[in-house]
């Protein structure tokens, strides 16, 4: 009979043998690939799909040496940010987001929270890169490319006005069976749905299969009949819209 992951690591934790790790490896490699999938990968040689699933293996076996199995954790829930911090140091290492789309970043985010607030509705994409006076190729690619900058960003502060407020912790539950797919029963996260009831209802969709369904973007594209580069450019604009919100937040509050 085929054992769980849950029971590879409890054995594993009675007898460490090579034999139960590469099982383990094995049937945590599905968990691994989700994690790598919700990130859409720079376009650059040293990120292959199997490159990031090293390093997410990586985070693996580190969280496996470090587990208690005395405690009341599962592995998975103790392992997923372990592999999905694994994989995003690596790709900081390889971070090469041109300057200019960083500074566009920035632009974008303050131009999504204005129109928000102008028009009471979430901003079409030609009307954003109209406000940027950029093409709406340009605008595009940036949305790709902040797909990855915005998932790279989720652990870090919402502001520099609140070094506590993590975007993350406003999306993802820490402490449910899959991270990423509830979002927090919070003052801030109330802010943050009033920003997603104003989303369209494709957005709106998609963000409940990347976060609720935990899809990855291949998946979602599939699904909704879309490029999955398209899918990376909404989730971009949607992770840039959430940050602006909850910076909006904290000045207000």
């Amino acid at each position: 009979m085929d054992l769980s992951l849950q029971e590879l690591v409890d054995a594993y934790c009675s007898e460490p043998t090579n034999a139960l790790r590469e099982a383990i490896i094995t049937e945590a490699l599905p968990l691994v690939r989700s994690i790598v999938g919700k990130i859409r990968n720079p376009d650059t040689v040293l990120s292959q799909q199997e490159d990031l699933e090293s390093a997410g293996i990586m985070g693996l076996l580190q969280a496996l040496e470090k587990y208690n199995c005395d405690k009341e954790i599962r592995f998975n829930t103790f392992a997923y940010y372990r592999i999905r911090g694994s994989v995003i140091d690596y790709l900081r290492s390889i971070d090469q987001l041109p300057r200019g789309d960083r500074t566009l970043y920035g632009k974008a985010q303050g131009v999504i929270s204005r129109l928000q607030q102008e028009l009471g509705r979430e901003p079409d994409d030609d009307e954003v890169a109209e406000e940027l006076d950029i093409s709406m190729e340009q605008y595009q690619s940036l949305l790709g490319n902040v797909q990855l900058r915005a998932v790279l960003s989720l652990d870090q502060p919402a502001s520099s006005d609140t070094p506590d407020l993590q975007l993350s912790d406003s999306i993802a539950d820490r402490d449910s069976e899959q991270p990423d797919a509830a979002i927090e029963k919070e003052d801030n996260s109330e802010h943050i749905k009033d920003a997603i009831s104003k989303l369209k209802e494709r957005e709106r969709l998609i963000l409940a299969l990347y976060y609720y369904e935990d899809l990855t973007l291949n998946e979602i594209a599939m699904l909704l009949g879309l490029s999955e580069a398209r899918i990376s450019q909404i989730v971009g604009k949607l992770l840039i819209t959430l940050k602006g919100s909850l910076s909006n937040y904290s000045v207000e509050a």
